[in-house]
């Protein structure tokens, strides 16, 4: 399938732009001390001063490691593996591994002071991109390459755009809804393309993302909750940034969190829209509407559980804990981290819900005024009244009963 050059144009853009972000560099934050990076073999052992308790290890690991490549490749040296205790931290090493090394240089050239840095992972990473990558061209072609585009689009905004403007101050809710608006419209205009479609999936979206980020706003009020429930959010102030408003970046994460999500069901929306628009030209805007809202109810039955699934997913080892401890859930459900996991899920769900009939809605009247058929009954008003009667039946009819009850007695009164 062939792109219209406007689309190559605009993919040609967000590649540019994605190079560009790769060299900002906004907070200007002085790099941490380092050394030289390598990969290493492990070729013996020292556990010699390793304490262990029960399963707990600390003190230092001594590994001989060779350097597998970088100006010291092949010569062996010595790596301290510092063991702190914190099983989430910690690695401990067997001969026969590779781990990723940082040493430093000498006066004479020797490499001195190694350290371990984990296991090396770093070629596995890239293979598992480069067959993702394969996955998505193989199975929906130049769609598969436009949502590549997007996907690193995504990950270079995020980490050289939106985290660093965090961290000068900016204010996380706006500078969260503007970056979200950003992506949403790369988002849907590169997979969707540059038409009714991506127009479509990208007003329905910010509509569903406007929606959840002002439920965040309240009910995180409500709850009496604060920023500082995230994992590494107290680090992140002991580390010199007090000024930090951690409460709102809690918030943008909710936002930002279920906008993936949100698009999703706006773009399925929107395709089957535009299909129905192609294979039935002639379909009024009530009728057209009304099939992208019974696509709506399909799909959203199946993805009201898709952030329940993805979030309770990644705190299993918490809930085990509760369940192994006994504690009741009332207490439970009451502790700050799961009331916020609580209000991530079903705030989000809120956007996924309502995101299907303005989504529907959106397309309905961009594919009538793209066309210009029907335009006298397109009038809002009509649709209004049309889709009232089609979603509230039974209201209507008897509005209308009373109504014409009303006027029958007006007519009796006046003769």
């Amino acid at each position: 399938m062939s792109l219209p050059k406007r689309e190559w144009l605009f993919l040609l853009i967000i590649a540019l732009i994605s190079v560009g972000l790769s060299f900002l560099d906004l907070a200007h934050i002085p790099q941490a001390p380092s050394g030289v990076h390598c990969r290493g073999l492990i070729v013996a052992v020292d556990n010699s001063q390793v304490r262990v308790n029960l399963i707990v290890k600390t003190e230092e690991q001594v590994l001989t490691v060779q350097l597998l490549n970088g100006p010291h490749k092949d010569q062996k040296m010595s790596v301290t593996n510092m063991l702190t205790g914190k099983m989430e931290f910690d690695e401990f090493y067997q001969t026969g591994e590779e781990l990723l090394v940082e040493y430093g240089v000498d006066k004479d050239g020797k490499p001195q002071n190694g350290l371990a840095r984990g296991h090396y992972r770093l070629r596995l990473q890239i293979v598992l991109i480069a067959l993702f990558g394969g996955l998505l061209l193989l199975v929906a072609g130049v769609t598969g390459v436009k949502a590549m585009f997007s996907f690193i689009f995504v990950a270079m905004v995020l980490w050289k755009l939106y985290f660093p403007l965090l961290l000068l101050g900016y204010p996380p809710l706006l500078t969260g809804l503007t970056v979200v608006a950003l992506l949403t419209a790369v988002i849907t205009f590169t997979v969707g393309g540059v038409n009714h479609r991506g127009l479509a999936t990208f007003a329905g979206s910010m509509m569903g993302i406007l929606l959840t980020c002002a439920l965040a706003v309240w009910f995180t009020g409500l709850f009496r909750l604060h920023g500082a429930i995230r994992p590494f959010a107290e680090t992140l102030l002991y580390s010199g940034h007090y000024d930090l408003n951690l409460t709102n970046i809690f918030i943008a994460s909710v936002f930002i969190g279920s906008s993936g999500a949100v698009m999703d069901l706006a773009m399925d929306i929107a395709a089957s829209m535009d299909e129905l628009q192609r294979k039935h030209p002639d379909i009024g805007l009530l009728e057209h509407i009304c099939s992208g809202l019974r696509v709506g109810r399909a799909v959203t039955g199946t993805m009201t559980t898709t952030l329940l699934l993805a979030y309770s997913s990644s705190h299993i080892a918490m809930f085990l804990l509760f369940i192994a401890k006994g504690l009741p859930a009332v207490n439970i459900l009451n502790a700050p981290f799961v009331a916020a996991e609580v209000l991530n899920i079903l705030v989000g769900s809120f956007g996924l819900v309502t995101v299907a009939p303005f989504t529907a809605l959106v397309a309905g009247f961009l594919y009538r005024f793209g066309n210009h058929q029907g335009i006298n009954n397109a009038h809002p008003r009509y649709v209004g009244n049309q889709l009232r009667q089609k979603m509230f039946p039974l209201p209507v009819a008897l509005w209308r009963a009373k109504l014409g009850t009303i006027s029958g007695l007006v007519r009796v009164v006046k003769k």
